[in-house]
């Protein structure tokens, strides 16, 4: 029998929130089209006015997220709150935090991160540190194509602005930038995550006092990060984690998180109201 509670819907439990920190790919969203029940659950929470932040570890400007959403006919009623780790990002690159020059390594889709400086870019060899967005166009599968471009290159740090490992564009997975972070820490880089689960982006989005609940498919960022910052979390089981979740005899799935080192206290297939 499961620990943790399996809900049939959030209208069970939203009265005990003040506010809602809601994943979007995996969530709301499969890459090719929204979930129903996911927009349902967005306008209820906007009917009885819970505030709600859709939190991605997308490496692009909200905006850029929000006009994705718009394609995908998601309501702009429901999405004018969006915070990216791409956001976060961009907001140390406007300090120089990190130095001036960047390497960009990632598709050319995620130029609009650096937009404004441009000027900045520069090859590995002139730059201060590497901007690591995903994986480039050309090179999308073949993993030991980036082991032997940054070898030689550890000595300066990567900005990972997309800590999560993959993610399912519907049936297909994909590595994200969190791949090559983990490749370049091997070879001993240092690197510099936003995002989930890291604390940066829900200081972005928190507010005093309110009593938060999590909402996500992916345990090592959404349920980690909601355990970091002391949240309530509702897991969804149908996204990254499906296969695990699939494979077990019984409905115990904290079997599935304690493999991680995290908990969460509540579980849905499919977020629903």
């Amino acid at each position: 029998m499961t620990k943790t509670k399996l809900i049939k819907g959030v209208e069970q439990i939203q009265g005990k929130y003040d506010a809602f920190f809601i994943d979007l790919w995996g969530v709301v969203h499969n890459g090719i089209q929204s979930y129903p029940g996911a927009i349902k659950v967005l306008e209820n929470l906007n009917k009885i006015n819970k505030r709600f932040v859709l939190m991605s570890n997308a490496p692009r400007p909200s905006k850029n997220v929000q006009d994705f959403l718009l394609k995908l006919k998601i309501k702009k009623n429901l999405i004018k709150n969006i915070f990216t780790s791409g956001e976060a990002a961009i907001k140390s690159l406007e300090k120089n935090i990190y130095g001036k020059n960047f390497y960009h390594l990632g598709p050319e889709r995620d130029k609009s991160l650096f937009e404004g400086f441009e000027k900045n870019k520069r090859n590995l060899e002139e730059s201060e540190f590497i901007l690591c967005t995903g994986l480039m166009d050309s090179h999308e599968n073949s993993l030991d194509y980036y082991k032997n471009l940054l070898k030689k290159y550890t000595r300066i740090r990567m900005i990972c602005t997309n800590p999560d490992l993959v993610v399912r564009r519907g049936k297909k997975e994909e590595y994200c930038a969190g791949t090559l972070a983990k490749i370049f820490e091997e070879m001993g880089g240092k690197v510099i995550y936003f995002g989930k689960p890291y604390s940066k982006i829900y200081d972005f989005c928190k507010k005093k006092n309110e009593n938060v609940l999590v909402i996500g498919d992916n345990i090592r960022t959404d349920i980690k990060g909601a355990n970091n910052m002391k949240f309530d979390s509702l897991l969804i089981t149908s996204g990254i984690h499906k296969e695990e979740f699939l494979k077990l005899t019984s409905k115990n799935y904290d079997k599935v998180l304690e493999k991680y080192g995290v908990k969460t206290n509540y579980y849905q297939e499919k977020l629903i109201w």
